[in-house]
């Protein structure tokens, strides 16, 4: 009997899905995105209307020939990817390739649409199908192919004039330039000293301190006093005046409402999870998708219980709320619950795509009540959604601040503050993540004693403090998020990935959670800022993820989009790969003079990272130049003069052993021994400036040790070794790599056993430096000769039935979108 198929993009949610439809459905997962562009130039092509050439995607093949097959016997087909561009996009790329193969002639194809998985939802989303929306499918092909048209256009430049492998992203790249030009704040910052004066009260009922306001009748400010004998000499006159004792000349209590911060966004719910949890805002989005995905419950099955992860909208429906305010009713007493719900507005202009906030499905199920069926990262997340969704529908904490004046003679004044909870309202439940500690964080939940006018409150002592100004702080994930999001820059579903990115690519690194840029970061961001500045520019990418908005609403065609971006762009990269230095390209940095030559010294990024140079790097030079490469954790942006001269220490003789000279250096693969013709690497706590001979001996002598217990046995007449390798022993003939069955002994293998292991098991061999080891002359044909025709013609079966469904997947569109995507 035929059934109704429903495709949607994880087995996870395909296997929770298929529990609620019943035995009508089969549901099958695309296991995300089934098709792409073709990797090479000419997959977009903007003088045939932005035409787009897709291919199948080689993993996901399987997948789309079960789809296929599947719908091929199917009385109706369901799209329910997931609620945004890309899923909406998966969803087209799906129908596209179903009818391109005629799989769709005579029935229906549907969209349907939840944002969340739960019996109730999908039930719903089932009696209201739609067509693929096509705004949606544009807005998505048009980001593609402007991402594909960044990349490959300004990637070759950053190649030719900076360093071969890098590439440049419409989005990474001015993500990469808040972190570098965060950086250069940071060198540029020059601390100011400034003092604080504080007075210590003990008054009979608690002890406080209190901050100086007022000094010789005028305001007290930050840096009213900057040197220490100022702070002291202003210290003793207050300590004259106050006579053991300050006099309060002022008290006010000032009572206020704070509000609870709106439920998660996508962007919220990243920055908290790495304020409060330690996450990544790729383990966020991981831990969110197997919450919105669905747990195991015990006897109530599979649910799913987030809603939808990506979106930038902060409303609930109206039935979340009723359940939300009966759960806080439950809980924490009727007293609990505003009047009226807490409405919260949305920062997205893009009401098609603004579904509800990341919320719990259902508030009934409490983090207690859950916690035994998750793992730690997911019980952790989902109480943080759980407490974030119910707290944003509680009354206001209500809070009064007092604050004292105290005087010291008739000259100078203090001032004391604190902030109690008068009652916590939604504070019982949550409360919201910094980034940075406020400047009144101190005053927030201490108490003060009574104090009235005219009191005298007895003073302990008066000092005087030393402070400096600190440089603005690196980014972290969080405020990286933030950020982006303030400037308009990428979406929710792009954040994780621009990060990821950025760490991939080395343009930054992590530490302690802070990003630092690398040289090549700077190198590249410094290049892209100087001759590509408009697409860098935070303005011009936000206004055209705004542009990217209004066509995803059907308010902007995509092609014209294209156009008024493509043409200044390919002029600018025409120009820039001609016209623009190399040296300048790579921030070259002249330091001084050695001392020793009188030649400049220079730093530099090369091919393999950067790296100083004595002498003149022109290539009309008479003196070929001295390099060296930089130590880690040295930056050619900050390495001094002195610094870089020490480099040219490498390499070092350190003496003679068994006749032969021994010495250290650093080359292309990092520092290393050497004896003779004998290189060994330096372990990773070996500082090739400091090691002696005595352990650069022992490495070179352990390296000759392991090359001679290498070979475990070998065979006459034949290219075969059985070797000791770094995961233990296998089989090697140069070509192949075989392995060895965990119950045989390597040493007593035969001729023939090898053989017939290399054939069943052999996998290529690869170099030391993962290319696979190129072909020997063949020397021994045996192995090949005894591979089983039968194998080989189902290989070539195989490449020629993937080739001919390669080329029906393919296609090239001038309109992206067919006019009718239902049936």
């Amino acid at each position: 009997m035929a059934k109704n198929l429903l495709i949607v993009e994880s087995p996870a949610k395909a296997k929770t899905i298929n529990k609620y439809l019943g035995k009508d459905f089969i549901v099958l997962a695309s296991y995300g995105h089934v098709r792409d562009l073709v990797p090479k130039e000419g997959a977009v092509d903007p003088d045939a209307g932005f035409a787009m050439r897709y291919d199948l995607i080689e993993k996901n093949e399987k997948h789309v020939e079960a789809i296929a097959k599947a719908a091929r016997k199917a009385e109706a087909v369901f799209l329910a990817t997931d609620p945004d561009r890309e899923g909406e996009a998966i969803s087209w790329h799906i129908a596209e390739i179903l009818r391109e193969r005629g799989l769709l002639d005579g029935k229906p194809l549907r969209r349907v649409v939840f944002t969340e998985i739960t019996p109730r939802a999908i039930s719903e989303a089932m009696t209201r199908p739609r067509d693929i929306a096509a705004p949606l499918v544009d807005a998505q092909q048009a980001r593609r192919a402007l991402d594909y048209l960044v990349g490959f256009n300004l990637s070759p430049v950053l190649w030719r004039k900076v360093q071969r492998g890098l590439s440049a992203g419409r989005v990474q790249s001015p993500a990469l330039r808040m972190i570098v030009e965060r950086e250069e704040e940071i060198e540029a910052f020059k601390a100011r000293e400034y003092w604080s004066i504080e007075a210590e009260c003990q008054h009979p009922s608690q002890a406080f301190s209190a901050r100086l306001t007022k000094l010789d009748g005028k305001k007290f400010e930050q840096f009213t006093i900057t040197d220490g004998e100022t702070a002291e000499a202003a210290r003793q006159r207050i300590a004259s005046a106050a006579s053991g004792a300050l006099h309060v000349t002022d008290v006010t209590s000032k009572e206020r409402k704070r509000r609870p911060a709106a439920p998660f966004t996508t962007s919220t719910l990243q920055q908290e999870a790495a304020r409060k949890l330690g996450f990544t805002t790729k383990r966020t989005m991981q831990v969110a998708q197997k919450l919105y995905e669905g747990v195991a419950l015990g006897d109530e099955g599979t649910v799913g219980l987030i809603t939808y992860m990506r979106t930038d909208s902060v409303a609930l429906s109206v039935d979340a709320v009723a359940e939300i305010r009966d759960v806080i009713a439950r809980d924490y007493g009727t007293g609990a619950v505003p009047d009226q719900p807490n409405v919260y507005k949305s920062k997205s202009k893009n009401a098609q795509e603004a579904h509800e906030a990341v919320r719990p499905t259902s508030a009934l199920r409490t983090p207690a009540s859950v916690s035994r069926f998750l793992e730690d990262d997911a019980r952790r997340l989902y109480e943080l959604v759980w407490k974030r969704a119910v707290a944003s529908q509680m009354v206001p904490a209500t809070l009064n601040t007092v604050s004292v004046d105290l005087a010291a003679g008739s000259e100078h004044s203090f001032r004391v503050s604190g902030t109690t909870v008068i009652d916590p309202g939604f504070l019982a439940v949550y409360e919201e993540g910094k980034d940075a500690k406020a400047a009144d964080a101190e005053d927030e939940g201490r108490k003060l004693p009574a104090m009235k006018t005219g009191d005298r409150i007895p003073l302990d002592r008066i000092h005087a403090d030393q402070h400096f100004t600190e440089p603005p702080p690196r980014y972290s994930e969080a405020s990286l998020v933030k950020a982006l999001e303030e400037y308009g820059i990428g979406r929710p579903s792009t954040y994780a990935s621009i990060i990821a990115t950025l760490l991939f690519r080395k343009y930054v690194e992590l530490e302690n959670k802070r990003f630092h840029p690398s040289d090549v970061g700077r190198a590249v961001s410094k290049f892209l800022s100087s001759h590509f500045t408009r697409y860098v520019d935070y303005d011009f990418t936000a206004k055209l993820e705004d542009e990217l908005d209004a066509v995803s609403r059907g308010e902007e065609e995509w092609i014209p989009l294209m156009e008024r971006f493509w043409s200044p762009f390919k002029e600018m990269v025409d120009d820039k790969m001609e016209s623009v230095d190399r040296s300048e390209a790579t921030g070259a940095r002249e330091l001084g003079t050695d001392p020793k030559t009188g030649k400049p010294v220079s730093v530099r990024l090369g091919r393999y990272g950067p790296y100083a140079a004595i002498g003149s790097t022109a290539e009309d030079a008479e003196d070929k130049p001295k390099f060296a490469s930089l130590r880690p954790g040295q930056s050619m942006h900050t390495i001094s003069l002195e610094d870089a001269l020490e480099l040219f220490k490498l390499p070092r003789t350190l003496g003679e052993h068994n006749g032969e000279e021994v010495s250290v250096g650093i080359g292309r693969f990092g520092p290393f021994a050497k004896r003779g013709s004998v290189y060994a690497s330096l372990k990773k706590e070996d500082d090739p400036y400091k090691v002696d001979l005595e352990r650069a001996v022992f490495l070179i002598e352990e390296k000759e040790e392991i090359a001679r217990n290498r070979i475990i046995k070998e065979f006459e007449g034949s290219d075969i070794q059985v070797l000791n390798g770094r995961y233990g022993p296998y089989i090697s003939n140069g070509q192949l790599n075989g392995k060895i069955p965990k119950d045989r002994e390597p040493a007593s293998l035969t001729l023939e056993e090898v053989t017939k292991l290399l054939e069943e098991t052999g996998k290529p061999a690869r170099g030391r430096f993962g290319k696979k080891a190129a072909k020997k002359a063949p020397a021994k044909k045996a192995a090949a000769k005894k591979a089983p025709a039968k194998k080989a013609t189902k290989k070539a079966a195989k490449k020629t039935a993937k080739k001919a469904t390669k080329k029906t997947a393919k296609k090239t569109t001038k309109k992206t979108v067919p006019k009718k995507t239902g049936a």
